[in-house]
């Protein structure tokens, strides 16, 4: 299945049904007068948050969605059938943008969560409706409101716990191969990752979703190499793990060059909590590992974790620190009311 993160959709929900006029004819009944029906009201476009999706390609073979039409109403009283509602199907995560791209019209974020994107048009009255002492014989119904057309975008943005910075060849992608059971692509080449991938980390008994994106070069928010586009699969996540190369020659410049990308995107990406590893180190001694390490904490003015993801050094460890931010996080998002009261 390819992955597709963003599609522009075209919807129009019902017109509702025109009311009838109409009167009451049948034999030996003298006066019947007016009985006519209202129009059924037009089918309403939903959006609805399903599991079981990661993408959006349903929506590359498919654009259109047009909800039916009510009928109209009919003698006897007879109101008109409603017209069928449609549901557009998305997978959680998913952010439906109005046609500038800008105004957000709603956040899927939770499963089974259902939007109205189009209601449908009203029915009709038919001549019954307009019936009075001083008019037992009208002649005029109203016609059904038309229906909602609009155009759409749908925005992906994956729900992790942990998101994947750095470089391309960071070592992101082995990171992820080798604490989960996804298999992303690994070579020895810049952008082996193209699209953002998944995968469920366990640790100490306890389990949370990390997704990896494609690396950033220097000038990605001007659209350079794959761009920054795939940033909003991290704005969801709790912690950022930022992985510097350790073999790299320019060590402090590759931190930084991903630091800017992050305050050039905006938002408040670049302020979510960072974890910075200096990866492989298994392809390092002792003293070139102190050296790097030194570097890249003068530049970050913080804490700096080793690891080597092919080897599995220290992975554990890098895990729990994720662990504990996402702990930390989770407590901070906490509503007050529920919070737990302090006890002397």
């Amino acid at each position: 299945m390819k992955f597709l993160d963003l599609a522009k959709v075209y919807i129009r929900s019902g017109a509702g049904g025109g009311g009838c006029v109409s009167f009451r004819r049948e034999k030996y009944i003298e006066f019947g007068g007016p009985d006519g029906g209202d129009g059924g009201g037009g089918g309403t476009v939903w959006a609805e948050a399903v599991d079981g999706l990661n993408t959006l390609i349903d929506f590359r073979y498919q654009q259109h969605f047009f909800a039916k039409n009510g009928q109209p109403g009919m003698g006897k009283q007879r109101t008109g059938k409603d017209g069928d509602d449609i549901v557009l199907r998305v997978p959680v995560g998913t952010e439906i943008l109005d046609e500038d791209q800008e105004t957000v019209i709603a956040d899927m974020t939770e499963l089974g969560q259902r939007v109205e994107l189009a209601r449908g048009g009203n029915g009709g009255w038919g001549n019954l409706h307009f019936k009075s002492s001083t008019n037992q014989a009208p002649r005029r119904s109203n016609p059904g409101q038309d229906g909602v057309e609009r155009t759409l975008w749908l925005r992906l943005k994956l729900i992790a716990d942990v998101g994947l910075l750095g470089l391309p060849n960071a070592g992101k992608s082995t990171f992820l191969a080798a604490t989960s059971n996804a298999r992303p692509k690994i070579a020895d080449y810049p952008f082996t990752t193209l699209h953002p991938n998944l995968g469920v980390v366990g640790v100490d008994n306890t389990e949370f979703v990390v997704a990896d994106i494609p690396g950033l070069i220097e000038g990605a928010h001007e659209g350079r190499g794959i761009g920054d586009r795939f940033l909003g699969h991290v704005e969801r996540c709790a912690v950022l793990l930022h992985l510097v190369d350790g073999t790299s020659e320019t060590i402090a410049d590759d931190y930084r060059t991903i630091i800017t990308e992050l305050e050039a995107y905006g938002g408040e990406l670049a302020e979510k909590p960072r974890i910075t590893v200096l990866n492989k180190v298994d392809a390092l001694d002792e003293e070139q590992t102190a050296t790097a390490k030194k570097e890249l904490e003068n530049a970050c003015s913080g804490e700096v974790m080793l690891m080597s993801g092919v080897a599995k050094t220290n992975t554990t460890e890098v895990l729990r620190a994720l662990r504990a931010e996402i702990d930390d996080d989770r407590i901070r998002q906490k509503p007050a009311e529920e919070a737990t009261p302090w006890q002397p």
